[in-house]
C-alpha cells in the first residue's frame, strides 16, 4: 500500500504532539518497517524545518528530517505540479493541492492527514491517522 504523509503528521511525529503523536509514530514505524510505502512532498521538508524552529535547533531539525528521508520517498515539486495546483479551483490552499499532485505521482492509495476537509475534492482519498490504522489492522 502506498500512502502520502501530510505535513501535519510529520510535525505530530517529530514534536511528539499529543494526543496525535502516537498515531503518527505508528504510521511512520509501518513505513520504516516497509509494511507500507510512504512518501512526502519535498515542500513538506521545508515547511517542517520552518514550523519547528521554535521547538528544536537547526541541527536537531536536520537530524529528524534526514532520518525521514532514509525511509520515505520524497516527491519533488516541479513546474507541472505547481501549474496544476494553481489551476485547480477546487482547492483554496495551493499547498494542499501540491500534496495531491505528489500523491498522484506516487500512486498513493491514501493521503494520511488530520485535515481531511482540506482534501474533499482530491482524487486520492484523505484519511485520518486513527482511521487508517484501524483499516490497516484488518
Amino acid at each position: 500500500m502506498n500512502v502520502m504523509i501530510d505535513t501535519n503528521i510529520l510535525i505530530d511525529y517529530i514534536s511528539e504532539r499529543e494526543p496525535f503523536g502516537k498515531n503518527a509514530r505508528t504510521i511512520l514505524m509501518l513505513c520504516m518497517e516497509k509494511k507500507i510505502n510512504g512518501c512526502i512532498a519535498a515542500h513538506s521538508i521545508m515547511d517542517v524545518f520552518y514550523i519547528l524552529r521554535k521547538d528544536f535547533s537547526a541541527a536537531e531539525r536536520k537530524i529528524f528530517l534526514l532520518d525521514l528521508c532514509n525511509f520515505l520517498t520524497v516527491i519533488g515539486i516541479d513546474k507541472d505540479k505547481i501549474v496544476a495546483a494553481l489551476e485547480n479551483d477546487n482547492f483554496s490552499d495551493v499547498e494542499d493541492r501540491l500534496q495531491v499532485e505528489c500523491a498522484k505521482v506516487f500512486s498513493a492509495d491514501h493521503i494520511i492527514t488530520r485535515n481531511i476537509k482540506d482534501f474533499e475534492h482530491s482524487e486520492i482519498s484523505a484519511i485520518l491517522p486513527d482511521e487508517f490504522l484501524k483499516r490497516f489492522e484488518k
